[in-house]
């Protein structure tokens, strides 16, 4: 930027000195024959557009520099981050400011699970269909152009019509790719912008590494080492964000908790090393019976929990039926069959995430002075008709 304030000061300075000429030509030139005016309006004329031509690759000059001094604050911010979502919206950021870019995706591959894809200026249901593979030989390429064409009677709307795309760099080989797309029927990548793109790549690479080791730690951090389950630190965090969250947009929300019935005398019996097992079978069981959006948790000895987001107590009701059907069904090694007894509650209007568990766990211990298999909902504490015998 330096550079570029010298050069507009230097240009000033002449801009003045030739207006400074011009107008001491212009009062001679009142002495002049008239040929002689023509003449010297001629090499105002020229003089003027030169000074425009030199004002104008100034302000190119400088909006280049500026793009550039963007462009590596984002490329240098990419490691400024650890958390993976905010690496990609950077990545994303830097794409789109390479010149004809109108939209960019970034894909990485999570192991044998689905990509995280995170996009801008595209749709969810575009960044489905924007599919980039590799030549059919199966050699790494350094770059992939694609060009679409559609029929004439789409090519008025406003469609993607050409892309690139470079893989991300990793430890064992790409990880994915970032690709950037056009909009303009007329507009092809030049090999600057596969450079820079390339650049951007081998940016991003260690970055989303660093974000995704983290992450991984994170979720570690946040599991239950016996059962796989989130933890009880990880339960009472998201219970309080979802909290905040129903009653922010009115929404529902329904909590159960629940136990193994008589695991005390299960566990002295079989003893503890047995007893873990019959834990951690039981949370695979939990985990059969949730639903996705649910958040089941182990939140001490044999006490779970599972939140469960926009539901009723009837939404809970229905997935205590399905939990004791999963868990109840079959027996358990060493254990034989195994009851769990449950308390259910929705969140109302006076609810903060301390009451609102509580409510439930008063229920699931009004369950356990009823029996085995009991369900009770907070709002009744009264057992609904669910008892059996061992």
């Amino acid at each position: 930027m330096a550079n570029v304030s010298t050069v507009d000061i230097s240009v000033v300075a002449v801009a003045a000195l030739l207006a400074l000429g011009v107008g001491l030509s212009i009062v001679r030139g009142r002495r002049r024959r008239r040929s002689d005016r023509q003449e010297l309006l001629a090499r105002v004329f020229a003089l003027n557009a030169h000074l425009a031509s030199i004002v104008r690759e100034l302000s190119e000059s400088l909006g280049r520099a500026q793009e550039e001094n963007r462009r590596s604050r984002v490329l240098g911010g990419l490691s400024g981050s650890i958390d993976l979502e905010e690496v990609l919206a950077r990545a994303l950021e830097a794409a789109r400011a390479i010149r004809g870019a109108d939209a960019a995706l970034v894909s990485i591959q999570e192991g044998g699970d689905s990509p995280v894809v995170a996009t801008a200026g595209l749709t969810a249901e575009d960044a489905k269909r924007q599919v980039v593979s590799g030549p059919p030989t199966g050699h790494e390429a350094r770059a992939v152009s694609i060009a679409y064409q559609y029929p004439s009677s789409l090519e008025a709307e406003d469609l993607v019509h050409s892309g690139l795309a470079v893989p991300v760099p990793g430890e064992a080989g790409p990880t994915g790719f970032i690709a950037i797309y056009s909009r303009s029927s007329s507009h092809s990548f030049p090999e600057e912008a596969i450079r820079e793109l390339e650049e951007l790549a081998q940016r991003a690479g260690p970055a989303i590494a660093n974000a995704r080791q983290f992450r991984e730690a994170r979720q570690l951090a946040d599991l239950d080492a016996l059962t796989g389950l989130h933890n009880r630190r990880y339960f009472h965090e998201t219970l309080a964000r979802e909290v905040a969250r129903a009653h922010r947009y009115d929404r529902q929300l329904a909590l159960i908790v629940l136990d193994i019935d008589d695991f005390k005398a299960i566990n002295d019996r079989i003893g503890h090393l047995s007893g873990d097992g019959v834990l951690a079978e039981t949370a695979d069981r939990v985990r059969e019976a949730v639903r996705s959006a649910d958040v089941a948790c182990r939140v001490g000895g044999d006490e779970f929990a599972v939140i469960l987001p926009e539901s009723t107590t009837d939404d809970a009701d229905q997935l205590y039926h399905r939990l004791r059907g999963a868990i109840s069904s079959r027996p358990v090694v060493h254990a034989g069959r195994l009851f769990v007894s449950a308390g259910i509650a929705e969140l109302v209007a006076g609810d903060d995430p301390t009451a609102f568990f509580e409510r439930a766990d008063e229920a699931l211990y009004r369950a356990k002075e009823l029996g085995k298999g009991q369900v009770v909902e907070a709002s009744r504490l009264e057992a609904k008709p669910e008892a059996e015998s061992a």
